[in-house]
């Protein structure tokens, strides 16, 4: 794709760099994108863990009708966590913050991003945000019991510790803001040479429309928290009914947020599944335009459908059809991806590798996140199933099929470029099939209980709908096994897997014409772009 030859003299940013300390300051005070997305990355896998915990245990508390292994206020605290952990610790920050800085400005062939102190500073506002959250469980009066909405009214007069994780999310939308601040500024001012919009790789249009949301729509978040924090402490009446306020306000602000925050979760994703498919397809991506501009229509599109979380709020007959219409349009540019991924397909040269298989699972998982989605949007029938476990199969579908597996790809994908070094691959294989049996056995009941009725959130649950939360919490056993496996096949690999090569995967993009792990300041010459990103008629042989 360039010209952007690079020494190997280097061990890149996982060893020692020429001239480059490896002590621990040197990599927590570091300004270098590469270390910073390492930074991200480790701290992301470990808050998974934590959340996977939590959510293994609400698992194991509803596999039967009545007390199980925890009470009620316990429930409701460890639910609130694994909601809180996963989303605002894990999901919003995961492929942006650590493969996104690894990755965008290698693939625009620049050696950092724009503002590296602020890149630096960003991570330190998610640690910050981190040891918040940690902290609501051990101070005060008991961990939030709130869910991870933090709906008022409840959010008001609850005396657990819900100050500090609202501190905690307020914190953590920040180093949001300023990371989507930097990648849009990255890629306007630092691309290479003859890298022309056309020529951006995917992946980086994917986190170009995700920094817009970022910058946008996180601010309306951090001042719906502090104006919870603002009622809770002052006692002004903004949110509760019984001193003037307006609980539906509450909901209006955190969905204007919180929806276009599910295309901050799924975009980079899907921007990880346009790399993935071509390379394993040995074939240039379909309709290159219609999945760059798609990225920025779902954007767009998905900041204007909050309302269709509040269908039975009440709204107006109007307001209905007209967030439903809109909810529906959404979905266009999402189905464009998916005809142009399975175009892609359709007659390439595919060879099946890791990667695939997960772009594969995201692909099939995505797709039934997305139809039930519609489900939602109809306003007919969400009133049948809102607040129901249809919703939060629909949820996990979209955002851990589709985000988690999209995640895993990029793990797969990128793993040989970061360490230099490759997993075992049988062994991969074998976890994904387990983790993708796993998910589906896990969610796909809580359709069907969802359906019938079963509330979500909920400590207790009437017998009818024993077998479904029991064959759920069986998938879950499944699902964690997977899962597990998954990361110690990395972490194995990673430190004693054989030599991968510069371009184990035959890749066109920037990225892989450097060596593995990248050097300190990715490219020896100014690389020169002169064709699109995936190309392969340029690759005529293995590293």
């Amino acid at each position: 794709m360039a010209t952007a030859d690079a020494v190997q003299t280097s061990r890149g940013f996982w060893g020692p760099l020429q001239g480059t300390k490896n002590s621990i300051g040197s990599w927590i005070f570091s300004t270098d994108h590469k270390r910073i997305g390492i930074l991200y990355f480790y701290g992301i896998i470990g808050f998974f863990l934590v959340g996977l915990l939590l959510g293994f245990l609400v698992r194991l508390e509803l596999i039967a009708p009545g007390k199980t292994i925890m009470d009620a206020q316990t429930y409701n605290a460890i639910f609130t966590l694994h909601g809180v952990v996963m989303i605002f610790l894990v999901v919003i920050p995961s492929i942006p913050a650590a493969f996104g800085n690894i990755f965008l400005p290698i693939q625009i062939g620049a050696e950092d991003v724009s503002f590296p102190r602020l890149n630096n500073f960003s991570w330190w506002l998610y640690v910050t945000g981190a040891v918040l959250a940690l902290s609501s469980l051990f101070t005060g009066d008991g961990p939030p019991d709130t869910g991870w909405t933090f709906y008022v009214p409840f959010s008001n007069v609850t005396t657990t510790n819900v100050n500090v994780a609202l501190a905690a999310v307020f914190v953590l939308g920040f180093s949001s803001i300023l990371t989507g601040l930097n990648f849009i500024t990255t890629i306007h001012r630092l691309r290479a040479e003859g890298m022309t919009w056309t020529r951006l790789p995917l992946f980086v249009w994917s986190l170009y429309a995700t920094g817009w949301i970022q910058v946008l729509a996180t601010p309306v978040l951090g001042i719906t928290v502090l104006l919870v924090v603002v009622e809770r402490v002052m006692g002004v009446g903004l949110f509760d009914a019984t001193k003037g306020g307006d609980p539906l306000l509450y909901q209006h602000l955190f969905w204007i947020y919180s929806h276009p925050a599910v295309y901050i979760m799924i975009l980079p994703a899907m921007g990880v599944i346009s790399e993935i498919i071509p390379v394993f397809s040995r074939k240039k991506i379909f309709g290159y335009k219609m999945i760059a501009f798609s990225s920025l229509a779902i954007a767009f599109a998905g900041s204007l459908v909050w309302a269709h979380h509040m269908f039975t709020s009440g709204m107006s007959d109007t307001a209905v059809l007209v967030f439903s219409f809109l909810t529906f349009v959404v979905a266009i540019p999402s189905a464009i991806k998916v005809f142009n991924w399975v175009s892609t397909m359709f007659k390439g040269s595919i060879y099946l590798e890791p990667p695939m298989y997960y772009a594969m699972a995201f692909i099939f998982l995505f797709s039934i996140g997305g139809l039930t989605g519609l489900v939602l949007g109809g306003a007919g029938t969400d009133i049948h199933v809102h607040d129901t476990y249809f919703v939060v199969a629909h949820f996990h579908y979209v955002i851990f099929g589709g985000l988690g597996f999209g995640l895993f790809g990029a793990m797969h994908y990128w793993f040989p470029k970061i360490y230099g070094k490759m997993y075992n691959k049988r062994v991969a294989n074998i976890s994904c099939l387990v983790t993708f049996i796993g998910f589906n056995v896990l969610y796909f009941p809580l359709f069907v209980i969802g359906l019938q009725g079963m509330p979500r959130r909920y400590y207790d649950y009437l017998p009818q709908y024993t077998t479904g939360h029991f064959i759920s919490t069986v998938g879950s056993w499944i699902l964690a096994a997977g899962l597990l496996l998954m990361l110690w096949n990395l972490f194995k690999g990673a430190r004693s897997g054989p030599r991968a090569g510069d371009n184990p995967w035959n890749a066109v993009t920037l990225e892989w014409q450097v060596p593995s792990p990248p050097p300190h300041h990715n490219f020896v010459e100014e690389p020169v772009v002169t064709h699109g990103p995936y190309d392969f008629r340029e690759v005529t042989s293995d590293e």
